[in-house]
C-alpha cells in the first residue's frame, strides 16, 4: 500500500519493494532512469508518489505492447 510509506524513500526501501539490490538501484538513478532523485549532500531520496506514479505507467505500457513489438 503506497499510502503506508514514508514521503521519501531510502535506496535500501527502494530496493525492497523493487525486489532488487541496492547496486541496482544506484545504477538506475545513475543512469537516470528513476525519476524523483533527491540528493541531500551524499544521501539519496526516492520520492515514494514520483515512484508510484512511475511504475504505474510503465505497467500500462508492458500491458498494452505485444510481444515481438518494437519499441
Amino acid at each position: 500500500e503506497p499510502t503506508s510509506l514514508p514521503r521519501l524513500l531510502t535506496v535500501d526501501e527502494v530496493a525492497d519493494l523493487l525486489r532488487t539490490t541496492r547496486k541496482a538501484v544506484y545504477a538506475l538513478v545513475y543512469r537516470g532512469a528513476l525519476p524523483g532523485v533527491i540528493r541531500l549532500s551524499r544521501r539519496l531520496l526516492i520520492d515514494q508518489a514520483t515512484l508510484v506514479q512511475f511504475l504505474g505507467q510503465r505497467q500500462e505500457v508492458s500491458l498494452t505492447t505485444q510481444p515481438g513489438d518494437q519499441r
